[in-house]
């Protein structure tokens, strides 16, 4: 009898330990404690203190969109010193925000990077996947320009989205550098800050290949989500730093 109170004591212990480390999100779970994921840099996929690459291009005068009021250009995009450097820049009354994409496609994987994102209000740092062909999925790791010691996790699946999830940062993005990622599979997506796995969702997950892309860019209107532009419009031109990418497919 002592045994099986001993036992049973064993296993409450256990679960309510279990429950401790892991709390619920809006759509996923999110995690305090794990043992940190170490990039070996043989699976860098580009690595800037190399220089140029072509496996990315920046794309080049054409706007994302009418809410955002921001055009895409490749003076926008430099890689030196080690960095590839993402530029928001006014000129002649117009707004020019950088966009680095790859060429290829990937699907499921490990994707991470090591970047400082851009402090101005407003103003949307990025590191995500997407695509619209044949429908619109994407999974993004974006840090919103109201607040430098939050993430923002999202992703859309068939066009989808509503998936948004916060995570309060113990530094200054802007300030620093981390490595950012997430580990993308048919059933999850699993966020992961300095190779420490923090956020998962298990629902609606995207399945076609996407191409890998950094962003920097404005919003107009959306000051609840990134904060008011015109705030921080003198602050330009602002940029993001990124130091390597990395692409592990899944086994």
């Amino acid at each position: 009898m002592k045994k099986s109170l001993l036992l049973i004591s064993s296993i409450i212990l256990f679960s309510t330990a279990l429950v401790s480390c892991t709390s619920k999100g809006k759509s996923g779970l999110s995690f305090v404690s794990e043992e940190p994921r170490i990039i070996d840099p043989k699976d860098y996929l580009v690595d800037f203190t190399k220089g140029e690459t072509n496996k990315f291009y920046a794309a080049d005068r054409y706007s994302n969109g009418r809410e955002f009021n921001c055009t895409w250009s490749r003076n926008a995009v430099k890689i030196e010193n080690g960095l590839l450097n993402l530029k928001l820049y006014e000129e002649n009354d117009k707004i020019y925000g950088a966009e680095f994409r790859s060429r290829e496609a990937y699907h499921y994987g490990y994707y991470a990077t090591k970047m400082k994102a851009a402090d101005c209000s407003g103003v949307i740092s990025s590191f995500f996947t997407y695509t619209n062909n044949p429908v619109w999925d994407e999974i993004d790791i974006e840090f919103l320009g109201k607040d430098m010691t939050q993430v923002q996790f999202n992703y859309f699946t068939n066009g989808e989205g509503g998936h948004e999830y916060i995570y309060n940062l113990d530094w200054d993005a802007s300030k620093e550098f981390h490595e950012y990622g997430f580990e993308w599979l048919p059933e999850s997506i699993t966020w992961f800050i300095d190779g420490v796995k923090v956020y998962m969702v298990t629902q609606d997950i995207p399945t076609h290949p996407q191409n890998l892309m950094m962003n920097l860019w404005n919003c107009i209107g959306k000051e609840g989500w990134s904060g008011d532009f015109e705030e921080g419009r003198d602050k330009l031109p602002v940029s993001s730093h990124y130091q390597y990418l990395v692409y592990i497919p899944a086994e």
